[in-house]
């Protein structure tokens, strides 16, 4: 059985090795675990992580508040839904949306966004399972390293 609740600091171990086992999904360098712990345990206010767990923590959802939206309402921005290997298609991404939902309404949140990785219909089906709307007229654009340095210096 699949139980999902916010993360508590003891959490955080088992969350470096989520996070060190997502980042080698998406072959991308992983921090070091004393740094991603450092983070874990800083994490900028309105940030919130659940973790799922069967016996041990198995998956997560990191997500914040945004505003506004439509209607000049608050909605959540789900950052990262990830799950183990081990684990997957044994309902635990869905125990994790259920439970970010059930979040959002419950802090009177009246949307979920989130992105997806383009080329992976299955993934695309999957999310639209549960009733989401694909979102075929925004595009994501994302500012970092040089080009956020330079913007922000600019006069």
């Amino acid at each position: 059985m699949v139980t999902v609740r916010e993360r508590t600091p003891a959490d955080d171990p088992a969350l470096a090795r989520l996070f060190e086992e997502m980042q080698a999904l998406y072959q991308r360098p992983c921090p070091p675990a004393e740094s991603v712990l450092r983070d874990l345990a800083a994490l900028p206010p309105g940030v919130t992580i659940l973790v799922a767990e069967v016996d041990t923590v198995v998956g997560l959802a990191v997500f914040s508040p945004i505003y506004p939206g439509p209607g000049l309402s608050s909605g959540l921005f789900l950052k990262e839904l990830f799950v183990s290997a081990p684990f997957r298609r044994a309902g635990v991404g869905t125990a994790l949306m259920r439970a970010v939902a059930a979040f959002a309404v419950r802090h009177g949140h009246k949307r979920v966004d989130w992105t997806a990785d383009r080329y992976k219909p299955e993934l695309h089906a999957y999310y639209q399972g549960f009733g989401a709307l694909k979102q075929e007229d925004k595009v994501f654009f994302r500012l970092m390293d040089d080009a956020l340095d330079t913007l922000a210096k600019r006069r």
